[in-house]
């Protein structure tokens, strides 16, 4: 029972949580405090938070799961765990995080999880069987993490913040939708996917990796914590990252999981490394 509810509570999934730490180098160029101990409590909080919407979700789908070619092997689908003690596994995980996330002291960073455990009763409840409506949602959870990074030190997000990460959010949840598609899973299992096909999902993948490339080009030229001559230092892991993830998806037919992508492909996570190593030469961390 205890493997199965560490399952449950899928913590591979927590990887998604990096989003929280994206504005750390440039709050700190910009003379805001890190409080690590505090940022990593917060950090915490918002895990177990995520691992109780995944319980809930998994509980509300789970007729739908036993229809589906992997997620039938999951705790609730497969019987290992019956979904009276998922509900209840779920509620303890939430009064959990929001316990963890009030000793941050961070009124923000409370809010925020609430509004994340808010959109996702929505998402759970009704939102995940509208087309639109579905990747809209799952989006703003990774806005959230944002929000939080920037709440957890105690900063406002930028316009140009907000922007870079809500696209490049709805660029890796349609991606999500179209690898659904690609495998061949019905509207029986997910009901919004009859809103969609894959010619409309190839091309709005394509429009927001545009806009997530434009706005963070245009960020990197009006920055104001960015050193002169280093301005673009970053643009080159992002460019590729958003590329090679959109390769992986087009031609792999692949991520219907962000984790797993990332997590099974060097060279994204050489990227990724690449990135936050120019991140903080070009903001004279380093």
């Amino acid at each position: 029972m205890l493997s199965a509810l560490v399952e449950l509570a899928r913590p591979k999934h927590w990887i998604k949580n990096v989003f929280v730490l994206m504005p750390v180098p440039f709050a700190l160029a910009d003379g805001a405090k890190l409080e690590l101990g505090l940022f990593l409590l917060g950090l915490a909080a918002f895990c177990l938070g995520n691992s109780a919407v995944y319980a809930l979700n998994d509980a509300l789908d789970v007729e739908r799961d036993r229809l589906h070619e992997t997620k039938r092997l999951r705790p609730i689908a497969s019987g290992r765990v019956g979904i009276p003690t998922a509900l209840v596994f779920s509620a303890v995980l939430l009064v959990c995080a929001f316990a963890l996330m009030s000793l941050t002291g961070h009124d923000g960073a409370m809010i925020i999880l609430g509004l994340y455990a808010v959109l996702n009763l929505v998402y759970s409840g009704w939102g995940k069987h509208v087309a639109l409506v579905d990747v809209f949602l799952l989006s703003s959870g990774f806005v959230l993490r944002v929000l939080l990074g920037c709440a957890l030190l105690g900063v406002w997000a930028s316009s140009w913040l907000l922007l870079c990460s809500s696209t490049l959010a709805l660029f890796l949840a349609l991606a999500k939708r179209r690898a659904d598609l690609a495998k061949g899973i019905g509207d029986e299992h997910r009901s919004s996917l009859s809103g969609y096909n894959l010619p409309y999902l190839d091309q709005a993948m394509g429009i927001t990796a545009a806009m997530t490339l434009m706005a963070y080009a245009l960020y990197c030229i009006e920055a104001p914590v960015l050193i002169e001559g280093r301005e673009f230092a970053t643009l080159p892991f992002v460019v590729f990252g958003v590329l090679d993830y959109l390769r992986a998806c087009l031609v792999k037919g692949v991520g219907d999981s962000p984790e797993d992508l990332v997590l099974s492909s060097p060279s994204i996570l050489i990227c990724g490394v690449g990135w936050i190593a120019a991140t903080m030469w070009s903001v004279r961390i380093l």
